[in-house]
């Protein structure tokens, strides 16, 4: 088995569209530079699934990324990844009677998705939902295996394989080019600045837990600190009574220091006005913006299980053992801050698209892929 051909599904919503605010898409690069260090891989292709045409207004290198619509890439395909864009029931059958192979990449808490949508009638496909059932294999990356494997398997009727978490700095090196020491993180003497970026538009990433280990930590050192900004919070703190209520509970707000922003650029941000990060997952315990931080050298408290020895860990929910990190990176962290942030990079390393173990598993996946029957 050499030589493969393999194409990775994005969905692309205008021509000119960015890779930097979109996960999926950026997964998807990830998998692509991942897969290009496969030894039973010869090319790899970005195909679009929706009806933008791919011109040379996307941002991105379509010499290191070459981007294909589905119509021009799917008869020069062995296999086709579907993770950031589905095809429909005649496309999947073109692709079998051509013999291709076709992976379900699941990178995302579609379980979450799901209940939410039905329970708070969130519109997500209505009548029009299409399930595939002519997948050949299910990837899924390790933080989706808990909750979601069974919703995955039952419903795509297909035992699901986890398989390698793939991250890259390339992005943020990108996006932190231009900023002070390419938007490392730098000792400041004083109070410390904590901020709260969790995206706050679902129960697996929110920033009430967040701002409670803040709470704690001002209880203890009010002098140490001297603000918590929590991030895409603007509008739930003008709208919802019931976060206006519950913020109004704690010192850090009532001491007129706390604040509450809307959506900022993440590198720009951790720049320009972070110490030190706190966040809080549920079921979704490996993020993009942990290794953001931690890459560029910033404390990053948090309780992601699949990473414990990255940042400062605290366990589950418990909000005392937070503020306990919290005050750890208070004490410690500027007095170790350049042994940190290569310490992280290294142990970061794990997820690069080039380690070796991460691209010997991909292999692996893809040589059973196409040493078994077609489905």
């Amino acid at each position: 088995m050499s030589g493969l051909r393999v194409g990775i599904t994005i969905g692309l919503h205008h021509e000119a569209e960015t890779l930097w605010n979109n996960g999926i898409k950026q997964n998807a690069v990830f998998l692509a530079e991942a897969l290009r260090h496969c030894p039973s891989v010869g090319s790899t292709v970005l195909v679009n699934t929706t009806q933008i045409p791919v011109t040379d207004k996307l941002p991105w290198d379509l010499t290191r990324w070459p981007t294909q619509t589905f119509d021009d890439a799917k008869d020069s395909l062995d296999v086709l990844i579907e993770l950031g864009g589905q095809i429909d029931g005649a496309q999947t059958a073109y692709l079998k009677q051509r013999g291709v192979r076709l992976v379900s990449y699941c990178c995302g808490f579609e379980y979450v998705h799901a209940m939410e949508s039905v329970l708070f009638r969130k519109p997500l496909w209505g009548e029009n939902l299409f399930i595939n059932q002519h997948y050949d294999d299910i990837w899924m990356i390790p933080q989706v295996d808990r909750i979601s494997r069974s919703y995955f398997e039952v419903l795509r009727r297909l035992p699901a394989r986890v398989a390698p978490f793939i991250w890259s700095p390339m992005f943020v090196d990108a996006r932190s080019k231009d900023l002070p020491e390419n938007g490392r993180y730098r000792p400041r003497g004083g109070p410390k600045r904590l901020s709260v970026i969790e995206p706050n538009i679902n129960i697996v990433k929110f920033c009430l837990y967040p701002t409670l280990i803040a709470d704690l930590a001002y209880r203890a050192r009010p002098d140490d600190i001297e603000i918590l900004q929590v991030t895409n919070a603007e509008q739930i703190a003008r709208e919802s009574l019931e976060f206006i209520s519950l913020m109004n509970q704690l010192d850090i707000v009532r001491a007129h220091k706390a604040v509450f922003l809307g959506r900022h650029d993440t590198p720009e941000f951790l720049s320009s006005n972070t110490d030190i990060v706190i966040s809080h997952q549920l079921e979704n315990p490996l993020n993009y913006i942990y290794l953001e931080a931690c890459w560029q050298g910033y404390a990053l408290v948090h309780n992601a299980s699949l990473c414990p020895d990255l940042g400062y860990y605290y366990p589950d929910n418990d909000a005392t053992k937070g503020a306990q990190q919290v005050l750890t990176a208070l004490d410690q962290h500027d007095a170790h801050a350049s042994w940190y942030r290569e310490t992280q990079r290294t142990m970061i390393a794990r997820y690069l698209p080039d380690h070796p173990q991460l691209v010997a598993t991909y292999d692996a996946l893809l040589e059973d892929l196409v040493r078994r029957p077609l489905r």
